[in-house]
């Protein structure tokens, strides 16, 4: 039996980079739909956030939608 550990090695960085980068694009788009506090002597009424970051967060789902729907295929196909 014969590893190739750099083979090895390739795969798991791939894998490392690709699992932070989509669960950094996740919370982007978490933090982008999450609610805005006023200010702390204003009333206790919390803001919706604004259109560009609605229109951000919209675009991480969709590309880690992407994401996973491209996995998805790799293993189906293969």
């Amino acid at each position: 039996m014969n590893i190739e550990w750099a083979a090895l090695g390739q795969v798991f960085g791939v894998s490392l980079v690709v699992t932070v980068g989509i669960v950094g694009l996740f919370t982007v788009g978490i933090v982008g739909t999450s609610r805005k506090p006023q200010q702390e002597g204003a009333a206790a009424v919390a803001s919706a956030p604004g259109a560009g970051a609605r229109t951000g967060a919209v675009a991480s789902f969709a590309l880690c939608a992407a994401a996973v729907a491209y996995g998805i295929y790799l293993i189906v196909a293969g």
